[in-house]
């Protein structure tokens, strides 16, 4: 296999000037990663136990751009879709078991992020949040099925921007410490926390976002040539704008916020007596705009996967991926209907999520060290990929163990048969992968 490496370095300001205006798929990711769930467990952290998990949160941005990084390669250097690699280079069954994972993941999603946008904008206007569930599947449906991709990659990469824009406002109105944030920065998880920490992590490094990268840039049309682009664009989304964006939420709740029991929207109402009704709209306006963005990226995600599985195009040129997108839209209105506290559902979603990455993080290593890439994976790459597995395994066993140690009932006994099947399918492709590097050797 050749050992060529792609020139990621060579930028000059003219590049960056250029990457500045061509830049997108990543923030699609980004958008989703910048979510409800993923503030929730700001929020928790932040609430719960000051600064103590301030390492946590700038390690998930690390870990995010890392995980996008490998994605981003795979999709690339193939200039495919991954299920189709992986129906190719592995087999069907393979590919369906993929599909699935992100149908259960991306789907339960769905339903819990239209919940939040629906809750957030009826505080801002008073209206219903049923109200609005039905609104803003319409013109999610509309939107998606007019314009498609390009449509919700402009609203990406204005919404997120706006969003960090906000959130770092909103330091400038909220008094933090920075002595103690600096020493925050030293890890330790204090009792009773790691699950909290997980859910930050989780929220960066999930396959909803590695699977859908390589579809979101042969959306755009980006070809190898582009790696430099696509590696710079992974960079200043994952990296800065969603680190940027976990970082001042979680100084803003840590020091202000005494609770880690209260919702996102709580959390935002919580700040007006304590310092100021502007801090109060900042927050609001900051989690209306990480809401909206993470439910038009979410959408996208699953039409991605079964599209390419049915071999249909993943485009609204093709009509059958255009009437998936809108009934994938339409679908996530009842989420506005589900009762309940938020904060502790999309806590369980994501975690779901959680049990699934690891699956999705393998057959991306597996497929990157395999003949189906023309360029060999570097050593630094697959030492990050292989550390991100443990962390998101370690992750998804924890959080499987509090399940069945709580007791078996319908629910945990689903995510234990779950988390068995992709557990072994796991191992399944790191033994496949031990086999075919001995016979070569």
């Amino acid at each position: 296999m050749s050992e060529t490496r792609t020139d990621v370095t060579a930028l000059d300001r003219s590049s960056v000037r250029s990457y500045l205006r061509e830049m997108g798929p990543s923030w699609v990711a980004g958008a989703i990663a910048a979510g409800p769930a993923t503030m929730g467990s700001l929020i928790t952290a932040g609430g719960s136990y000051d600064y103590a998990l301030f390492w946590v949160v700038v390690l998930s941005a690390i870990a995010g751009a890392l995980a996008q990084y490998l994605a981003m390669r795979l999709g690339l250097l193939t200039e495919r879709g991954i299920v189709g690699v992986i129906e190719d280079h592995l087999g069907d069954t393979w590919a369906w078991l993929l599909v699935l994972d992100v149908v259960l993941a991306a789907g339960s999603a769905q339903l819990l992020i239209m919940k939040t946008v629906a809750a957030v904008s009826a505080t801002l206007t008073g209206i219903d949040a049923r109200v609005w569930g039905v609104v803003w599947a319409l013109v999610l449906a509309a939107g998606l099925a007019t314009q498609g991709y390009r449509f919700l990659e402009a609203v990406a990469k204005v919404l997120v921007t706006g969003v960090v824009i906000t959130f770092v406002a909103s330091l400038f109105v909220v008094p933090f410490d920075m002595g103690a944030a600096v020493s925050g920065l030293v890890p330790s998880l204090p009792r009773g926390s790691a699950l909290v920490a997980a859910g930050i992590l989780g929220g960066a490094v999930h396959i909803t976002l590695i699977t859908m990268h390589s579809y979101t840039m042969g959306t755009r049309g980006w070809l190898r040539e582009e790696y430099s682009l696509a590696t710079f664009d992974v960079i200043a989304s994952m990296l800065v704008a969603f680190g940027i964006y976990s970082v001042s939420i979680f100084l803003v709740v840590a020091s202000v916020l005494a609770s880690g029991d209260l919702s996102t929207v709580e959390a935002a109402n919580a700040l007006g007596p304590l310092v100021g009704e502007s801090a109060k709209w900042l927050f609001l306006l900051g989690l209306a705009g990480a809401a909206v963005s993470t439910l038009g990226g979410n959408t996208i995600v699953l039409p991605f996967l079964v599209a390419d599985k049915l071999g249909w195009g993943t485009t609204v040129e093709d009509d059958r991926y255009r009437w998936l997108l809108v009934a994938t839209a339409l679908l996530s209105a009842p989420g506005a209907f589900i009762g309940g506290p938020v904060l502790s559902q999309l806590a369980l979603v994501l975690a779901i999520g959680t049990v699934g990455t690891p699956f999705a993080i393998a057959a991306v290593l597996y497929l990157l060290n395999s003949e189906v890439v023309p360029e060999s994976n570097s050593t630094f790459s697959n030492l990050g990929g292989l550390t991100l597995l443990l962390v998101s395994g370690g992750l998804a066993a924890n959080f499987v163990w509090e399940q069945v140690a709580g007791g078996l009932d319908l629910l945990s006994g689903a995510i234990l048969v779950f988390a068995a099947a992709l557990g072994i399918a796991t191992a399944g492709l790191f033994a496949k992968f031990v086999r075919e590097e001995a016979v070569l050797a």
